[in-house]
């Protein structure tokens, strides 16, 4: 048990430094979550403490197109909505939020969609 604690804890860590990196920036935080089946995306305003919009695999618009998943398909699809979503909100710079991830797959996916889109970051 206690091995298992010490894991939560280095990913505790990883995640924190990376998110305090990013605080300091000024801009809205695109934060990615990703399970084994679905991966989720928000762009948080830090300074307020709200979610200014969000996305994911789970919602009914995006669950029957092809892809949908926690793959790489879904990642972009992801990071395609995100970024519509933040530009309709008039928000078109953000920071990158990849949490306790490796910058790579499936977070590299979704960030290259969403700057597709016109997210910048």
């Amino acid at each position: 048990m206690k091995s298992q604690e010490i894991i939560a804890t280095q990913k505790q860590r990883r995640q924190f430094r990376v998110r305090n990196a990013l605080k300091s920036a000024g801009r809205p935080r695109l934060s990615v979550f990703r399970s084994g089946k679905h991966i989720y995306a928000q762009v948080i305003d830090d300074a307020a403490g709200v979610t200014l919009a969000s996305a994911s695999t789970l919602e009914e618009s995006l669950r029957g197109k092809p892809g949908s998943g926690g793959n790489c398909t879904g990642a972009e699809l992801i990071g395609r909505e995100i970024a519509s979503r933040a530009l309709a909100r008039g928000i078109k710079e953000v920071s990158y939020d990849r949490g306790p991830y490796r910058y790579h797959g499936r977070l590299a996916k979704l960030a290259e969609a969403a700057r597709a889109a016109g997210l910048e970051f």
